[in-house]
This record gives C-alpha cells, structure tokens and sequence, in this order.
C-alpha cells in the first residue's frame, strides 16, 4: 500500500474525526470489557476449581466393602450356567483398610508420573456435646506431606497446623463443628469412635474450606491420633491420595492403579464431574457475551463507514476521475477502518489490563472463603491475543463491504448530478 493511499485516509479521518473517535472508543470499549469480563470469569472458574482441587486427590486409592460378585450359587456344577436370582446379598466381609499399602506407597513414589503421595485414614466418630450426638468425620493425616500436596496450611483459619504433629491427642476442629460445639482452642473435646470407644482430643486449631457441608462435619488429627483412637495398628490405612505432574492423565492412571493393586480407584474428574460442567458453562457464557460485545462494535464501525460513504461521495468521484482505481477507493476505506480498529483495539487491551487490575485488588472477605482476600482475576495472554484479533478481524469486515460499495461508484453519475 503506497503512501499516497495512506494520506488519502488520514485526510478523510481528520476531516470526519468525531465519527472516528466514536467509532475508536466503541471498539477500545468493547475490548476492554471483553477482557476484564474473561478476566474475571476465568479468575472466578479458577478460584472455585481451587477450593476443590486444593483439598482433591487426583486420585483416591481405597477400599470400597460391595457384595462378591461370585455368590455360591454360582459356583457350584449344578447351576453354575443358569441364571441365577439372588435376594438380600450382605457386604463381604472385609475391613476398609487397605493391604500392602506400605508396598503401594512405595511404588507409587518410584513413579515418575507421581507428584506425591500420602496416606490417610478417614473415620466416622459422633462429637460428645452433653447429651447431644454430633455425626462428625476425623481425617488421619500425615501432616507435612498434606500440607505440601494440598495447602492444608491455608485452610487452618486458626491455630498452628504442625500441632496435630507435635501434640499428642490433639485435633483440629471444622469451622462448623467447633461452632455448634463452642469448642475453643485449648479445650479438651470428647468423641465416640464407631466402636463405641470415647477418647478425648485437645482442640489446637480451626479448619474452613469454605465448604460448609465439609466444616460441619470434618475434622483433621495426625494418623497415629487417629489409629489410637480406632485402636488399630500401625500400619492401618484407608485411603492413598496421589498427586500428578499431570493433571489430565487422571482418569487413565485411576484404572492403571486399580488393576495394579487391585483396590478401588477414583480419579478427580469423575469425583466432581457437575462442578465442571459448571466450570465450562461459565467460561462459554463469558465467551459469548464478550464475542457479542465486539460484533456491536463492528456493527458501529460499519455504520459509520457507510454514511462516510455517502458523505464523500464527491471525493470518491474525484478520486477515481483523476484516476484512482476502484481498487485504490476500496484501499482507502479498509485503512480507515483498520487504522480505528488497530488504536482501538490497543488502547481496549490496556485499559482492560488496568480494569482487571483495578478488580484484583478491590477486598473481598468473606468468612466462607477464608484464603480469598481480593477479587479473583486471570491474567491469561490468551484472552489478550483472541482480543486483539478479533478487532482487527471486525474492524476489517466492517470496513470491507463499504468499501466495495466505494469501489463501485460511478464518477460521471455523481458529477453529472452536481
């Protein structure tokens, strides 16, 4: 493009330059807000995926109690081939304790898609509050390796979370449940095993996940507490909790292990499958309305290419009776639009970065979520890069199809009409 077609164009924009910087501040307005909207939304899904991630194996090793599937019937010469109905079948008999865990951990620590592993022992107690009953749940926990996998730290509102570890007999309460009890830190608290033994912990800490159906009832103790309070052995265990180095490959690695070790397997996708789905509807309707946003803006610029159009249709005739071609007119008006959309488009990225950083820092406290201090905001550079292709991309087809009707003018009828 030469620069004669350049000068033309930005003639024709100082000329008409209120309908220009209309049009410039429609498209940097329907950027920026496509971005802090995506900003935002993505911040959002990944705030929300963290509350359950953070606290989720990617996968869960344990010991699921179901019926045989190989009843007696079954196995005997006489019926063996038939098909047979069988009413009121019992669990097997089995504790929920994983076998071989020791040999388990330790082959999945040799695993190089492993990012850590850790046991834990989960054990359903009623909390002792007078003459009331409360269902709880303790997780027994190896405490460092908890908190380097899942940020167990981050969720202990109150207290020191290496005191499971250091004090005997000690607990740290769910948020909910030291509520209901008006436990405070420092209190002995009584619980009743499943076996209907009653032990008493020292409460050193708080627990919230933001999850209030979680915080009513779990609580967290140091997996030699827990297998005291059981009266199990050392090497009792009831579930394994990997991490990955890669998330995505959950699912296969679930029904790797399980044929393995031949234990139940629960990979973090199939556990909150629903959660996801939300995730993604979310992020769909974030796309959609910020798509919407930039159409609008095209839709303007289009408008006011179109009625510049019919403005300087004495321009145009004078342009092509001294010779421009059809070509060179439609030129013209493709630089003026790309010219709005580039300046739009770069001042819509900047300002969307500082609205989203304005947002990152506005306080939000809420005792639900008690790691979230600010506004959650992504600062993907994917959004940045889809943002501004998609103006230059609007902008252009917004300044095409006038620009063909331009093109198409007849120099003779426009100055025969004069």
């Amino acid at each position: 493009m030469n620069s004669l077609i350049i000068s033309i164009s930005w003639a024709i924009l100082k000329a008409r330059w209120k309908q220009t910087l209309i049009a410039a501040i429609g498209v940097t307005f329907s950027i920026t807000m496509f971005i802090a909207l995506l900003s935002f939304m993505s911040g959002l899904n990944e705030m929300l995926d963290g509350l359950i991630l953070n606290r989720t194996p990617h996968i869960r090793l344990y010991n699921d109690i179901q019926p045989s599937v190989n009843q007696p019937i079954d196995l005997t010469k006489e019926y063996k081939r038939g098909h047979n109905f069988i009413s009121s079948i019992k669990p097997k008999d089995e504790k929920l304790s994983l076998f071989n865990n020791g040999l388990i951990l330790s082959t999945l620590k040799k695993d190089n898609r492993v990012l850590g592993v850790t046991p834990k022992i989960v054990s359903q107690v009623f909390y002792n509050v007078g003459n009331i009953d409360l269902i709880g749940i303790i997780n027994g926990i190896d405490v460092v390796e908890e908190n380097r996998l899942f940020t167990f730290n981050d969720y202990v509102v109150e207290g020191n979370y290496l005191d499971l570890k250091n004090t005997p007999n000690s607990i740290i309460l769910g948020k909910g449940a030291a509520t209901k009890m008006l436990a405070e830190i420092g209190d002995i608290i009584q619980v009743t095993t499943s076996k209907g033994e009653i032990v008493q912990l020292k409460v050193v800490g708080y627990f919230q996940s933001g999850i209030a159906d979680i915080d009513n009832v779990q609580s967290y103790a140091s997996i030699t507490t827990v297998q005291k309070l059981l009266g199990e052995s050392n090497n009792y265990i009831t579930d394994i909790n990997i991490k990955l180095k890669d998330l995505k490959s959950a699912p296969s690695l679930a029904k790797e292990y399980q044929n393995l070790f031949n234990v139940n397997a629960l990979d973090y996708q199939t556990a909150n499958s629903q959660f996801e789905t939300g995730s993604s509807i979310r992020s769909l309707i974030s796309y959609a309305v910020g798509v919407t946003l930039l159409i609008v803006a095209g839709f303007g610029i289009y408008n006011i290419l179109n009625m510049m159009i019919y403005e300087k249709m004495d321009t145009i005739a004078i342009l092509k009776a001294t010779g421009f071609s059809g070509n060179d007119v439609s030129k013209v008006f493709i630089t003026i639009a790309l010219t709005i959309g580039i300046f739009g488009g770069m001042f819509g990225l900047l300002f969307g970065f500082g609205l989203a950083v304005v947002i990152d820092n506005l306080p939000f406290n809420t005792p639900s979520l008690p790691t979230i201090k600010t506004y959650p905001i992504s600062y993907d550079i994917y959004f940045y890069i889809i943002g501004g292709i998609f103006s230059f991309v609007t902008t252009y087809l917004a300044g095409y199809f006038p620009s063909r009707k331009a093109s198409k003018v007849d120099p003779v009828v426009i100055i025969r009409g004069k």
